[in-house]
């Protein structure tokens, strides 16, 4: 099977339009601040959302919206997280999909809500039921762009990609958006991802196949080893290509598990090179493990040390620091057999081999970290699997930028 890459972000596949709108929300005019998602047919819908027990409203609202399997709309603000907001904050979230429903002509339950921002601050509803209704006015097929911009919140650029693949004979797109730079370590962070396609799939497939995705993607990311509150991934589904309804596990089903998570990756690969006050992006690929579990954890575990990504922003090849992560992620192997390269545009260097250090050069080393991004190569040498996560360094900008985030 053949994907491409293609332009575009939530509105590529057929029957999708979007829009973006500053609604006031954020107190810069110049800011976009809400979203909209609106599927002009019927959808099915799947989606993963946060671990953490304090879960925010909208996150409870969708989560039973999408255990119905359908929903047309996604209405998403930025600026405030309706989190840790109480009785009141579930009532608002209630409400934003109510007005949106009535904006697009379709019941409350079929809209899903998310918001991202500031915890514990109750929601400016007045602002934001005018904000829906200037997002319904805006739905247009070329609408991706604003509303990409519409989810960020410390992110320095927007988060869209599309592919395409046939399958039979038809052209299928997948296309998505997602914001997330800080308080991003998934177990599905203050991320945000919301991902688009005309494939005609049963509800029960495209739920198996977000939960995949987002193992094999946003959850192998971490920027800063914080989980938020509103963590939220939804797919819509809306069938639009007019194929035979792909099925879990049947035919169509792993061409659409390829294209959706190479999307995802894109989108989560974006996040880490986006994160808070990052220089670097590392990317760590855990190879000759013994499962792909001890392969994820491996990977997962360097990139989200602290003394590892501080070492990268110093551009110092400590590769103890690697080791040493590998070693309590839990991951099974014998350390005799481990080997260990770091490689960039600048090239590649191992320092490890069986499991011991290697003599390097300082200055090659020096080149290859200077590079925006870097890849960390692990080989376990207990087996066949391979993971990879994503990473960012740990710089002075990321203290600063969230030592006055309320401000």
């Amino acid at each position: 099977m053949s994907i491409k890459e293609i332009s575009g972000g939530v509105t590529a596949a057929a029957g999708f339009m979007a829009a973006g709108v500053h609604a006031g929300v954020k107190k810069n005019a110049d800011k976009k601040d809400m979203a909209l998602i609106f599927c002009e047919g019927e959808a099915v819908c799947g989606g993963v959302f946060t671990q953490n027990k304090f879960a925010a409203a909208p996150v409870n609202w969708s989560r039973g919206v999408n255990a119905g399997g359908s929903a047309r709309a996604i209405i998403v603000n930025s600026g405030n997280a309706n989190a840790c907001t109480g009785e009141q904050g579930a009532a608002d979230a209630a409400k934003m999909a109510e007005t949106a429903g009535a904006a697009l002509g379709i019941p409350a339950g079929q809209v899903l809500v998310c918001s991202t921002g500031v915890i514990g601050v109750q929601m400016p509803m007045d602002v934001i039921l005018s904000g829906i209704d200037a997002c319904a006015a805006a739905l247009s097929h070329d609408g991706a762009a604003d509303a990409a911009q519409a989810i960020m919140t410390t992110d320095l650029c927007s988060k869209e990609c599309a592919v395409q693949y046939e399958y039979q004979g038809k052209t299928i797109t997948v296309g998505g958006m997602a914001k997330g730079s800080g308080m991003i370590h998934p177990n599905m962070a203050t991320m945000l991802c919301f991902i688009t396609t005309d494939l005609a799939i049963e509800p029960a497939a495209l739920q198996q196949a977000v939960s995949e995705a987002a193992d094999a993607t946003f959850n192998m990311v971490t920027v800063d080893g914080d989980t938020s509150t509103n963590d939220t991934m939804l797919v819509l589904a809306g069938g639009a290509a007019a194929n035979g309804p792909v099925q879990a596990g049947g035919e169509g089903y792993a061409e659409f598990l390829a294209a959706l998570t190479l999307v995802a990756g894109r989108l989560a690969k974006l996040m880490a090179y986006d994160g808070e006050g990052a220089t670097k992006l590392l990317e760590c690929t855990v190879s000759g493990a013994a499962d792909i579990k001890d392969a994820r954890l491996a990977a997962k575990a360097v990139v989200g040390s602290s003394l590892v990504k501080a070492a990268f922003f110093g551009e110092d090849a400590n590769w103890g620091r690697i080791i040493c992560a590998a070693g309590y992620s839990g991951a099974q192997f014998d350390p005799a057999n481990v080997n260990l390269t770091l490689q960039s545009a600048a090239g590649a260097i191992q320092l490890m081999a069986n499991g011991g250090g290697l003599a390097f050069d300082e200055e090659v080393a020096a080149k290859i970290l200077k590079e925006r991004e870097i890849a960390i190569l692990l080989d376990l040498g207990a087996g066949d699997a391979e993971a990879v996560a994503w990473g960012c360094d740990l710089s002075h900008e990321y203290v600063s930028i969230n030592a006055d985030y309320r401000s």
